[in-house]
Order: C-alpha cells, then sequence, then structure tokens
C-alpha cells in the first residue's frame, strides 16, 4: 500500500475509538495503510495548552450538550452502539501508551489497538489494574511480560516523549488528528475530507 493515514493517537481519548472502524473502513476502500503514532495527550495538553473539551467547554451554555448530540449521531451513522463509557475515564493512559509502542516497534502496532479498544471502551476494562490489561493483551497473542517490561525502559519513555514533541512540532493539539503526506485533519468529523484527499492521490 502506498497511500499512508498517520493517526496520533491516545487511547484515553473516546474519540480515538469512534474514529478507529470508519477510518479503519475507509483506508481499506482506498488501499491506504494506517501508521498509528502512540502520544500522551496529557503531554501534549501541557505542551499546548489545550485542555479536554468537556473541561473546556464547561463554561458555555448548551456547547457540551451539543457536543453529546454530535457524539450520538457520529455513533448512529457509523453503527458503533457497542460504544460505552469507561468507568475509569478520565485514566492515565501513559502505560498503555509505552505498551503500544513497544508494539508497534514489533510491526503489531495496529492489531493492539484492535485488541484493546474493545476492551476499553465496549468491556469496560480496567485500566488501572495490570493484571486486567496483561490478560487482554495476552489472549490477543501478545507477550505481555515482554511488553510491560519494555514499557518501563528509559529507550521506550523518551521514544513516547518524542513522539509527543514530534506531533506537536507538526501542528497537533488534540485526538485524533489525522495526517495524509502533509495535510493535518483533527476530529473525527473530517473523515469526509480524508477520503476527499485520498482520492485525489494516485497509487505510485
Amino acid at each position: 500500500m502506498d497511500k499512508r493515514i498517520e493517526l496520533i493517537f491516545d487511547f484515553v481519548s473516546p474519540n480515538a475509538y469512534l474514529v478507529w472502524w470508519p477510518l479503519r473502513d475507509l483506508a481499506r476502500r482506498h488501499e491506504a495503510g494506517i501508521d498509528v503514532v502512540p502520544v500522551f495527550l496529557a503531554g501534549m495538553h501541557r505542551l499546548t495548552g489545550n485542555e479536554p473539551p468537556m473541561i473546556r467547554d464547561a463554561g458555555v451554555k448548551g456547547k457540551n450538550q451539543y457536543a453529546m448530540l454530535e457524539m450520538q449521531r457520529f455513533i448512529a451513522r457509523h453503527d458503533l452502539s457497542k460504544f460505552r463509557m469507561n468507568s475509569k475515564f478520565p485514566f492515565n493512559s501513559v502505560l498503555l501508551q509505552r505498551m503500544l509502542l513497544a508494539a508497534d516497534q514489533d510491526g503489531r502496532g495496529v492489531q493492539f489497538v484492535e485488541a484493546l479498544l474493545p476492551a476499553i471502551w465496549e468491556q469496560d476494562l480496567d485500566v488501572t489494574d495490570p493484571e486486567a490489561v496483561g490478560a487482554v493483551v495476552a489472549a490477543a497473542g501478545f507477550d505481555a511480560r515482554d511488553l510491560f517490561a519494555r514499557a518501563q525502559s528509559d529507550e521506550i519513555k523518551q521514544a513516547l516523549v518524542d513522539n509527543t514533541q514530534r506531533a506537536v512540532d507538526r501542528g497537533t493539539f488534540g485526538i485524533p488528528t489525522m495526517f495524509v503526506g502533509e495535510e493535518m485533519f483533527f476530529g473525527k468529523e473530517r473523515l469526509g475530507q480524508i477520503e476527499e484527499e485520498l482520492a485525489r492521490r494516485p497509487q505510485a
């Protein structure tokens, strides 16, 4: 596949779950690959001065209510009715992100994402319980012990910091952000624009 979509990604974002499945289908229609770029959203917020929308917009009458309406419309349109808000949200995702980065170094980032997203955002996985996380990871065919160990290495820790800084340097301020080449698209509502961009790009 010569067409690529870079997805700036953190498990903590409900929108990362919501965008994943329709983005995957869109990529398949255009014979495009998805490159998952693990970042730490909390660190990105510190670097950019951004805040989660529900906090940022809490003082704006009606805005969060409308955002929830749009989320429900998106869920209905893309048949994402299995989605459930995780009971630990907002959770510290740094360990999950480091494990994802380690899996991605092995060429299995997409598989790791597809193993954890349903567990977190459909089955209410307790992401604060390493044993529960390890069981899901192992059931998906990963060596959980290896990923946990590598997630504690200085190399992986620094790589996540570097990924986050590079994403911010490219203009990223939130999740999900997608790049097709150097064209940036923020938010799950940009799928149509991404599809148009892919359609303009011939296969090499």
